[in-house]
C-alpha cells in the first residue's frame, strides 16, 4: 500500500505540470491572468487563439524544419562516431587504449568557454553556416564511455567466431556487436535528440545574422519575447493586435506544450530501451 502511494504521488508530480501546461494553453486567458494555482481544466471555455497566434508567425515552419535537419545530421553523425569510437576503445588489443581514453576523459573536466569556442568557430568559417548548428558537439565522451563499457561487455567468443568465419572488423562491429547493443545505441541516439531539439544558445551565439537558419526554439524564443513586449515594438514579428496583448500568459505556455510535444510522442517508443541500454552501458561485469 505504501508503495502504490508512492507511486501514485511520483506518478502526480510528474504528469501534472505537463496537464498544467496544456490546459493553461487553452483556457480563457482573462480568467488564466488571474488565477493563482494550477489549472486542472480550462479555465471558463476552451480558447485555441493562442495557438493561433503562434501559427501565425511565418518562420515557425522553416523553423520546425532546420531543427529536424540538424537533428537528423546530428544523430547520424553521432550514430557513425560514436560506433566507430566505442569500438576501437572496447577492443583489448588496441594496445593504447587506456592511455586515449584518459587523454579524452580529461576533456570533460574543463571547457575553454564561451569566447574560446566562438573564436575557434568563427575561424573556421562556421558561423552563420547550418554545419556550426551540427558539427559541434557530434562526438560526446559521455556517449564514448557508454558505447564502449556496452561492446565490452558483448562475449569474445562471438567475435572470435566470426573471426574464424573469416569477418572483417566492420563486419564484426555492423552483424554481431551492434545487435547487441542497440539498446545502448538508441539511448545515445535519444540523448544527441533531444540536446539538439532543447538547443538555441548555439544558434544565438553562432548565428547572428541569419535567422533563416534558427532552430524551432530561437523562433518560440522570439514569439515568446514578442507577445510579452509592446506591441508598437513588437510589431515586426507578430501581427499582434490590442486584443492579443491579454493572450501572453496562454502563449508562453502554448509554446511550451509546442517545443516539448514532439519529444513526448517520440520518447515512448524508445523507453524500453533506455534502462537497458544505461544499465549495459554504465556496468562492466
Amino acid at each position: 500500500m505504501i508503495d502504490v502511494i508512492a507511486l501514485l504521488l511520483i506518478t502526480y508530480a510528474c504528469l501534472m505540470p505537463i496537464w498544467h501546461m496544456v490546459m493553461a494553453s487553452i483556457s480563457n486567458p482573462t480568467s488564466l491572468n488571474t488565477h493563482p494555482g494550477i489549472v486542472y481544466f480550462p479555465l471558463k471555455n476552451v480558447d485555441f487563439n493562442a495557438y493561433k497566434i503562434i501559427l501565425q508567425y511565418k518562420k515557425l515552419w522553416s523553423a520546425y524544419g532546420n531543427t529536424i535537419l540538424y537533428i537528423l545530421c546530428t544523430c547520424v553523425l553521432t550514430a557513425v562516431l560514436t560506433t566507430i569510437a566505442g569500438y576501437i576503445f572496447s577492443r583489448k588489443r588496441f594496445y593504447y587504449r587506456n592511455s586515449f581514453m584518459i587523454i579524452i576523459s580529461f576533456t570533460m573536466l574543463f571547457n575553454g568557454g564561451m569566447i574560446p569556442n566562438y573564436i575557434v568557430m568563427k575561424s573556421l568559417h562556421l558561423t552563420d553556416t547550418p554545419l556550426v548548428m551540427i558539427i559541434p558537439g557530434v562526438l560526446s565522451v559521455f556517449n564514448i564511455i557508454i558505447m564502449r563499457t556496452s561492446m565490452e561487455n558483448v562475449p569474445t567468443e562471438l567475435e572470435e567466431a566470426a573471426r574464424i568465419d573469416g569477418a572483417t572488423d566492420l563486419r564484426i562491429l555492423w552483424s554481431v556487436i551492434l545487435p547487441l547493443c542497440k539498446a545502448t545505441f538508441a539511448v545515445i541516439m535519444l540523448f544527441a535528440a533531444v540536446a539538439k531539439w532543447n538547443d538555441y544558445f548555439s544558434a544565438l551565439l553562432y548565428l547572428p545574422t541569419r535567422r533563416d537558419l534558427y532552430p524551432l526554439q530561437m523562433a518560440l524564443r522570439e514569439i515568446v519575447i514578442t507577445a510579452t513586449a509592446d506591441v508598437s515594438s513588437s510589431s515586426n514579428l507578430l501581427d499582434l493586435s490590442e486584443s492579443s496583448t491579454v493572450y501572453k500568459k496562454a502563449i508562453e505556455y502554448a509554446c511550451i506544450v509546442v517545443s516539448t510535444l514532439p519529444i513526448l510522442c517520440i520518447y515512448p517508443f524508445v523507453q524500453k530501451y533506455f534502462v537497458t541500454g544505461i544499465t549495459m552501458g554504465a556496468v562492466k561485469s
